[in-house]
């Protein structure tokens, strides 16, 4: 896209947020519970580095929008289920209080994103 630069260190902190979010789930204990939140903690915080790529990569402003936001309901729904981990003690709750800032500032930093390439 002509005035959209992708932005490296956004990219390597997705990604390094994505690991660590890998690292905390795979040490859950055994459960129904800890299977089902796992997987979808796992699928929306790696789902928030793999669509800011796509949108670095994007064919068009609308297609860079439209993949900043999946980004932001990636950011939102990690956000959601760190909270369930928190609340139900899954995982080591140090570990999630550590990690469940992060995607609320990759929430605002999407939401910014996103509102900028929209021209408000």
């Amino acid at each position: 896209m002509e005035n959209s630069k992708p932005k490296p260190e956004l990219e390597a902190r997705t990604l390094e947020f994505a690991v660590m979010i890998i690292r905390f789930v795979s040490a859950f204990q055994k459960s129904d519970a800890a299977l089902t939140v796992g997987r979808q903690l796992l699928r929306s915080a790696t789902s928030i580095g793999a669509n800011y790529r796509e949108a670095n990569r994007a064919e068009s402003r609308e297609d860079f929008i439209h993949k900043t936001a999946i980004a932001q309901k990636g950011a939102a729904e990690t956000d959601y289920c760190l909270e369930i981990c928190l609340r139900t003690e899954l995982g080591q709750s140090t570990q999630a209080n550590a990690l469940s800032n992060e995607p609320r500032e990759l929430l605002a930093i999407f939401t910014t994103i996103n509102r900028k390439a929209k021209g408000r």
